[in-house]
């Protein structure tokens, strides 16, 4: 599961990266960065629902011990 989460983590901050990158090069008013960040809150709604999901099926302990 940790290997899962940070799988996402670091696409998400892949997405950043290339829209700031697009929003940074990109002069011919293209949309680019527009679905690199719609891909980054896809990325992101689909992490928290897999948080939510191992945390349901009891992947990820809700409390330390």
């Amino acid at each position: 599961m940790r290997i899962v989460i940070v799988l996402f983590i670091v696409a998400i901050l892949g997405s950043m990266a290339s829209a700031l990158y697009y929003m940074v090069t990109d002069r011919s008013g293209g949309n680019r960065m527009i679905r690199a960040l719609a891909l980054r809150v896809g990325l992101s709604v689909s992490l928290f629902l897999i948080l939510m999901a191992g945390f349901y099926f009891g992947l990820i302990p809700g409390r330390i011990q």
